[in-house]
């Protein structure tokens, strides 16, 4: 069975894998037809993700048929096309027994602490698999990037009417834009990439953009759009040091940030500037399994059009080649899909 390994940073290989034994108790073995590619995934060939291991089979945003189930699994059948909710948690664990599966203490997350989707077939805890009789493979491999907007917007449940800031417009950007307007928010977008703002700008329907320009005069625009304030709900949705750093002087007087972007390197910020105005910091990890639910209702009813959102399409031989591309934003990949049948 063939599989993609990133071997070490910058280094895609092909690789002849084991066929995996069959399902176990709750357990499902699963063939894989879609893999998303994330900022997770680019981060980890560039060597910047701080949870990730080499060597690693990629791939957590999956769209999968189940094969094969094993005993005392009865909420998924043969046949069943399903997203895969990758964060392999520990249900015993003091996270996952207060509701926070997505941050488990022992969290395994496909294609980051453990072998991902980037291969034909494995086996995954049944309790993981989220199934669609509606939804095509690419759609079911969207579901978990905007599981991640998802949870981060009901993190913050920012206020209908009123101003809100998502700081990066990539995939990750895109899904907490989604669900802001789930949330009837103001939303502005701020970006580096003026093609990605020009996206959010014609699919998203969002409300202002504003470039980045790193000379201050974003601020200025930022205080236009809202009357002379500043935004009672920021998101940072970048990894970016720089970014995530600076994110606190959009905050209005009682408002909130929230890091759903991840960097790991340290940050800094002025704390009297946060102390001043009473912010509350938030940080946004995963998705849970409502979440997941959520959103496969929200594709389903066509709430949310995920069409425009693939741009790109590869297979799996292409991928070892041709991945570089997608950590250049200038390449105008919003979404790309790996065609893993």
């Amino acid at each position: 069975m063939k599989a993609v390994v990133l071997e070490e940073p910058l280094k895609f290989v092909v690789a002849d894998i084991c066929e995996p034994d069959g399902p176990g108790p709750g357990e499902a073995l699963v063939r894989v037809h879609r893999v998303g590619i994330c900022g997770s995934d680019v981060a980890g060939y560039l060597g910047k993700m701080p949870f990730y291991g080499y060597p690693r089979i990629p791939g957590h945003e999956l769209g999968v048929e189940v094969l094969e189930i094993g005993n005392g699994v009865d909420h998924i059948a043969v046949g069943d096309r399903c997203a895969v909710e990758p964060y392999i948690n520990n249900p015993a664990s003091f996270a996952s027994q207060r509701g926070h599966d997505n941050c488990c203490n022992d969290l395994q997350v496909l294609g980051i602490h453990t072998d991902g989707g980037l291969r034909s077939r494995f086996v995954v805890p049944a309790r993981k698999l989220h199934a669609s009789t509606k939804l095509e493979m690419e759609q079911l491999a969207l579901v978990e990037t905007l599981g991640i907007g998802c949870h981060a917007i009901d993190r913050c449940q920012p206020p209908a009417n009123e101003h809100l800031l998502v700081i990066g417009a990539g995939p990750i950007g895109l899904s907490v834009i989604e669900f802001a307007r789930q949330a009837r928010a103001k939303i502005t977008v701020m970006d580096m990439n003026r093609s990605r703002l020009e996206f959010c700008r014609d699919n998203m329907g969002v409300d202002h953009i504003v470039q980045f320009a790193g000379d201050g005069s974003e601020l200025n625009e930022l205080q236009r759009i809202t009357g002379g304030e500043f935004y009672l709900t920021v998101l940072d949705a970048t990894g970016s040091v720089a970014s995530m750093s600076g994110a606190l002087n959009y905050v209005a007087w009682g408002g909130t940030l929230v890091f759903v972007g991840l960097s790991s390197t340290e940050i800094s910020f002025p704390q009297p500037l946060m102390h001043a105005r009473e912010m509350t910091f938030l940080a946004s990890r995963n998705s849970l399994p409502r979440d997941f639910h959520r959103v496969i209702g929200l594709i389903e009813d066509e709430s949310i059009d995920t069409r425009p959102w693939i741009t790109h399409r590869i297979g799996m031989q292409e991928l070892v080649a041709d991945f570089e591309q997608f950590t250049r934003p200038e390449s105008g990949v919003i979404k790309a899909i790996v065609q893993v049948d």
